[in-house]
């Protein structure tokens, strides 16, 4: 369904592969994770292989890097040590009086940054519904520097046109900057549609079984590459080598994970929409999605994130004390087995009553980050929690 550029191999190909050659000197099929924190030299100025110490590089974040790099389709990534420590390593190529146009309903993590501590370096912000074009090219400004979209968005599971407000960032010298955390890149390569840079947090289906952290931004340009290098050596929020192992090992099963999310999101969102108890259903995979024509056409599937309508706070609490068997209530997404959570308290908290109810954010709305068990069992599991309502 995507709008995809042909590759030398394919995407499951390149997720096992790139990166992961075997090793040059034993042969090992799987890559070694470097744990050092310098590295020695033959003679002054003359390191092997360039690595000079570890917080500017490492041989196994090198391997993930490009790894990432060619599942985007960007000439190279840089990785860092959470989702939002990459967001903050973008947010410092932006020099003071810069101008920043958001999604209004991100993850509540990024305006929380923005508002609360990038606004004292005198970055400006301003937030709008992306799913609508128009509306981002009257938010551009003359010191605009980036239009940062999350598409689906979090939690509400809005979608925007990526081409069309592409199309307005290049018109108008702005850089396009998407966060594609929900879909992963085998459903959804930003720069395909004309992005400038794409991001994810690679603690979720990057790595895919909730035990690790980090981030990572794709990039189209050797400059941005250049600039992001030299953030990671700076400032130093950069990710592990054993964190780097744990994605580069998540990634080879990106292909199959995703297949299987998306099958069982659809079912459980189908579950959903036809459920008494369920006021409104939000998943681009059903027929009444606002923008349901447009994931069609932008995504190569709908995926596992899925937020539904309760009605109340109290049903949404006695909903999440009654699940358990399978759906485990935690923060978080995209690992293999399934979570369930309650964002206004949890990843929407931050933003305030107030803001929640600018992005039609309800108290009784639950997300579940559909996982790859039996989906049988997590239907049975949400059917005997709903009937608690």
């Amino acid at each position: 369904m995507a709008k995809q550029k042909q590759q030398e191999i394919g995407f499951a190909t390149a997720a096992i592969h790139v990166g992961s050659e075997p090793d040059s000197l034993t042969g090992a099929v799987g890559p070694a994770i470097v744990p050092t924190s310098t590295y020695a030299q033959d003679e002054l100025g003359k390191p092997r292989q360039g690595y000079e110490y570890a917080r500017v590089t490492n041989p196994t974040r090198d391997r993930l890097q490009e790894c990432l790099a060619a599942l985007e389709g960007g000439i190279t990534s840089r990785v860092f040590a959470s989702g939002m420590a990459a967001v903050t390593a973008l947010c410092t190529m932006m020099k003071r009086g810069d101008h920043l146009v958001c999604t209004n309903n991100v993850y509540g993590g990024v305006p929380r940054l923005f508002n609360q501590i990038l606004v004292n370096y005198d970055l400006e912000f301003s937030y709008v519904d992306t799913s609508n074009a128009g509306l981002v090219e009257k938010a551009i400004r003359k010191n605009t520097r980036y239009v940062y979209v999350e598409t689906p968005t979090n939690p509400l599971m809005t979608i925007s046109d990526l081409e069309a407000i592409a199309k307005i960032c290049r018109r108008k010298g702005v850089e396009l900057i998407v966060d594609n955390t929900f879909m992963s890149p085998y459903f959804q390569r930003p720069l395909e549609f004309g992005a400038h840079m794409v991001l994810h947090s690679t603690t979720k289906f990057l790595n895919g079984h909730s035990d690790g952290l980090g981030g990572v931004i794709v990039c189209s340009t050797k400059e941005q590459a250049d600039k992001l290098a030299f953030i990671q050596k700076t400032a130093g929020a950069i990710m592990s080598p054993f964190e780097c192992w744990l994605v580069l090992r998540g990634v080879k099963t990106l292909a199959v994970r995703m297949e299987q999310h998306n099958r069982n999101g659809m079912k459980v969102a189908q579950f959903l929409s036809g459920h008494r108890k369920v006021k409104r259903v939000f998943y681009p995979g059903l027929p009444d999605h606002a923008q349901y024509d447009l994931a069609k056409r932008q995504m190569g599937g709908y995926g596992s994130m899925i937020t539904f309508e309760t009605g109340s706070l109290a049903n949404a609490k006695k909903l999440l004390k009654r699940v358990g068997a399978v759906c485990t209530l935690a923060e978080s997404l995209g690992g293999v087995e399934t979570l369930i959570s309650h964002p206004a308290s949890m990843t929407h908290a931050a933003i305030g009553e107030k803001g929640r109810k600018e992005i039609g954010l309800t108290d009784g709305m639950v997300r579940i980050s559909v996982g790859i068990e039996d989906v049988e069992d997590i239907i049975a599991d949400l059917d005997q929690a709903l009937n608690a309502i």
